[in-house]
């Protein structure tokens, strides 16, 4: 997110320097591709809009919607005309009133935040010798490989790690299992190497949208995260060595939940977020059930299961899950 953000920076200062000494207006036009899931740019659009760098938006937009954001943004007209209502006054809004240009200190300590998360976010991806073995046993990441339910192969090569993968199945397995980890993971290690700076990331959660923006959507992912349910994938499909890798995560998880509620000064997640907070309380109870049938499902097809139903049964609990959790990749 950082990255993207200096990179929009440094487009529209690059446009500005041209528009300068052009005889026709040069104008920037950022095009936004948007997934569903927080991991893949997700999220509340008007939040996402105004929380763009000051002078990238100026009344222009494009944007792509995944597939099945299309259905939940589009699927009936009253919805529609509410989305376009949404990116209209968004729009208008940030070119109108962009947001204030972020305090140096605060880069600085965005820098900093960005550099810890990726290295912890790497030192388990990449560092992790486990992790590839765990990441295949503990979701149902293969298992999604061979049903036919994408536009592309899940794999960009044939065998490999997880580079190999596109980024739509490594969000989407993560998402089954409920650990949700590709959206959180490294945010707590960021945080911990700025424990003295409380202060300074509490002014920047209130006065930075884009600050706001991505704290408020990592805490949307942590609510709807579940590590008991993580721990009974493991319990049924992980082998006994590669266990210790996922406790460590659901503990890395545990952190990162406290961690954020100390950057936004939240009692509970989503906090501020009420109409959020009880519909995903609400979803839960029915989609706790599908995954405790899905994780016996996948050591079922794994013994060697041949009976279709067993199949059908599998696709079922994607579809219901994905539904439940609100997305898929």
């Amino acid at each position: 997110n950082w990255e993207l953000y200096l990179a929009e920076v440094a487009l529209v200062a690059l446009f500005d320097e041209l528009a300068d000494g052009a005889s026709t207006p040069i104008r920037l036009r950022m095009f936004h591709g948007r997934g569903g899931t927080v991991g893949r740019g997700g999220g509340p659009t008007h939040l996402a809009i105004l929380s763009q760098p000051p002078g990238s938006v100026a009344g222009h937009l494009r944007v792509t919607e995944q597939g099945e954001m299309i259905q939940a943004k589009f699927g009936l007209p009253g919805i529609a005309l509410r989305t376009l209502e949404l990116y209209t006054s968004a729009i208008l809004e940030a070119t109108l009133q962009p947001p204030a240009v972020p305090e140096p200190a605060w880069r600085e300590v965005m820098d900093r935040l960005a550099a810890a998360a990726c290295e912890g976010y790497r030192g388990v991806v990449r560092g992790d010798e486990r992790f590839v073995a765990y990441f295949r046993a503990a979701t149902p990441e293969e298992e999604l490989g061979a049903l036919n339910i994408g536009s592309r192969p899940a794999r960009r090569r044939a065998g490999g790690g997880v580079e190999t993968l596109r980024a739509i199945p490594w969000v989407f397995a993560w998402t089954q299992t409920r650990l949700m980890l590709p959206a959180w993971l490294g945010t707590g290690e960021g945080l911990d190497g700025l424990a003295s700076e409380l202060d300074t990331l509490h002014a920047m959660y209130r006065r930075w949208a884009f600050f706001r923006s991505t704290f408020d959507l990592i805490e949307m992912v942590l609510a709807k995260a579940e590590a008991g349910i993580a721990a009974d994938y493991d319990r049924l499909l992980v082998p006994a060595e590669l266990q210790d890798l996922g406790r460590d995560l659901r503990r890395r998880l545990e952190t990162t939940t406290a961690r954020v509620l100390e950057v936004t000064g939240h009692a509970q997640l989503l906090e501020d977020n009420a109409v959020l907070r009880r519909s995903i309380a609400v979803r839960n109870p029915y989609v706790d059930p599908i995954n405790l049938v899905q994780a016996e499902l996948l050591r079922r097809l794994r013994a060697g299961a041949t009976d279709p139903a067993v199949e059908a049964a599998f696709l079922t609990t994607v579809n219901g899950i994905a539904a439940g959790m609100r997305n898929t990749g």
